[in-house]
């Protein structure tokens, strides 16, 4: 109801600036114009705050001034075509109701449309999200999940509203870590055959020798010289590097497909490595950074920043000046005016600074944003652990959940032949994981719980599917071809309080997407296809579908069936789960 909604503001802007004297420049006006949903049915389809924003300058109670809006959109007439009736309610809420001819001739438009009513953006942006980014040499663990799944969620519904979406997986490639990894590797004799260690080897020789740095400095100083030969670009030790990554993107590629996870760029730190001078430099020509203590770093008017520190004082530069670095490449190569990193929530310091160092450099027209997110908590309150306390691997982590859904399918569905069975399983198991954690506000920490995730009731991703498979079920039954049904064009008839419902429901969506953008929060477009699912259960409950009876009322109940499963099949890609036609 995106459309509706920016013809509601605009009517509502034309009283408050008209008649009612607000200034266009009212710095409160924007908060005026919003828009809300309220909470009970029976207080109408949209709310206007207006009334309750501006008594400070209208200089009046906010019940008077909600009547003087509707006495001007009634005397105005307007809205008349959209609305059944605007009243006021409690401290100055201005509630509309649909009428439902209005919605009739909405949900058909929104039924033939590829999209489900979805418009394209108005501003499309160039976007980039730097998601996942994992360290290398070692195997994808269970908190790595969070990033990657919000990161794919984001830019598959930036995407469909019509961004330029890129999304970046910016790979830890270079450092430290990678100082022991090489003298480990020739320490033990293996560089001949580098090309043919598997990730859990690199990581097991990665944490013997990480171990014997903290006791043993003639260790440390070794892996330290193996650090300076990458990077002065020796022969050997890009070889044995160019084969630790080699392996690790094998196994981190697995990992993705296994998640239906796509990105299109990975590019890690080493390859900002050679620009790092030329970028440090101009920071500090521009005054943006200036020694301090022999060590060079970003300087703040706002004390609540602490200086940025972008290179040691011996020379060697910090993530920091990578990420001045990968600013400037996403912007003058790529063109992107909108840059997003799902990071967790202890970076918060990090990007503020960044941001802001961003901004003094040049970039103030930019949209920088951090979407934050907290941890994964096991029932016992404490961060996700496997039993004996290590971190859990993302890979056995969908294992789990691919055994866990097979024995559901095997307990509820046992005549399924085992292919079947097989695709069942991933496609539940994989998608309760992520719905579970796409379903929660993403700054809150959350419990992991096997049994909520796979039940078939509550808000879970089983549930979702099986609402999918149960609609689509309906016309198996019926023998019906969902394709002639979308060409027949027939008219929508909403005249039982559940179909005008359903209908009001499936209009929400597009505008539940343009929240999730603007938020970047998935867990609206959750809740929001949750509260949908009920809505087609009271509807299903309470009307016939095959046996309407008469053919127009058929065909509508046919039409809100299908037009139900479109969106729950595309909100589900949205979060990257796929559905399933029989559970």
């Amino acid at each position: 109801m995106s459309g509706l909604h920016e013809q509601v503001r605009e009517a509502i802007r034309g009283v408050l600036t008209g008649p009612l004297g607000v200034s266009q420049d009212e710095p409160l006006l924007a908060e005026a114009l919003l828009l809300e949903a309220p909470r009970e049915s029976a207080h109408g389809d949209l709310t206007s705050v207006a009334a309750m924003r501006l008594p400070k300058v209208l200089r009046r109670p906010p019940r008077d001034i909600g009547q003087s809006i509707i006495d001007a959109l009634t005397k105005s007439g307007e809205l008349d075509d959209l609305f059944e009736t605007m009243e006021l309610a409690g401290p100055g809420f201005v509630n509309f109701t649909l009428r439902k001819s209005w919605v009739e001739g909405a949900v058909a438009e929104a039924f033939a449309d590829e999209k489900l009513g979805v418009a394209t953006t108005a501003e499309p942006r160039t976007v980039v999200i730097d998601f996942s980014a994992p360290n290398v040499a070692k195997p994808m663990h269970v908190g790595h999940i969070r990033s990657t799944i919000l990161g794919d969620s984001l830019q598959r519904v930036l995407r469909l509203l019509g961004h330029n979406v890129i999304g970046d997986n910016h790979l830890g490639d270079w450092g430290t870590q990678f100082g022991m990894i090489i003298h480990g590797i020739k320490s033990k004799g293996l560089a001949a055959k580098v090309d043919d260690l598997s990730v859990d080897e690199i990581e097991a020789i990665y944490r013997e020798i990480n171990e014997q740095v903290e006791r043993d400095k003639r260790t440390a100083e070794a892996a330290r010289a193996e650090v300076v030969k990458l990077h002065e670009g020796d022969d050997e030790a890009l070889r044995i590097w160019t084969a630790v990554m080699n392996a690790s993107l094998k196994d981190l590629d697995a990992t993705y497909a296994r998640l239906g996870v796509t990105f299109d760029k990975t590019l890690g730190e080493s390859f900002y490595n050679d620009v790092l001078p030329e970028v440090v430099g101009g920071l500090e020509k521009k005054g943006i950074a200036r020694e301090s203590e022999g060590a060079l770093v970003v300087f703040y008017e706002d004390e609540k920043l602490p200086p940025f520190l972008v290179r040691k004082r011996d020379g060697a530069y910090l993530y920091a000046a990578t990420d001045f670095a990968t600013v400037q490449h996403r912007i003058e190569t790529f063109g992107a005016d909108w840059i997003i990193y799902v990071v967790d929530a202890r970076q918060q310091l990090h990007f503020n600074q960044l941001f802001e160092a961003c901004r003094m450099w040049g970039y103030a027209e930019v949209k920088f944003e951090h979407p934050w997110f907290g941890s994964i908590l096991g029932e016992d309150g404490k961060p996700f652990r496997t039993r004996a306390g290590g971190t859990v691997r993302l890979s056995e982590l969908l294992d789990e959940a691919e055994r866990r859904a097979r024995a559901v399918v095997d307990e509820k569905n046992p005549d399924l032949d085992d292919a079947k069975k097989r695709d069942i399983a991933r496609a539940v198991g994989i998608g309760a994981l992520k719905y579970a954690d796409l379903s929660q506000n993403r700054t809150s920490d959350y419990v992991f719980s096997w049994d909520k995730m796979l039940s078939l009731q509550g808000n879970t991703a089983p549930y979702m599917q099986y609402m999918y498979a149960r609609v689509r079920s309906i016309f198996r039954r019926g023998g019906l071809d969902e394709g002639a049904l979308r060409k027949a064009h027939a008219a929508y008839r909403l005249d039982e309080p559940e179909e005008l419902a359903l209908a009001k429901g499936l209009l929400a969506f597009a505008d539940t997407l343009e929240t999730v953008a603007d938020q970047l929060r998935p867990n609206f477009l959750s809740t929001y296809l949750y509260d949908l699912a009920g809505r087609f259960s009271a509807f299903y409950d309470s009307c016939p579908v095959l046996k309407a009876p008469d053919d127009a009322t058929r065909q509508s109940r046919l039409m809100l069936c299908d037009h139900t499963a479109r969106v729950i099949r595309l909100g589900l890609n949205l979060l990257g789960i796929d559905v399933v036609e029989q559970m």
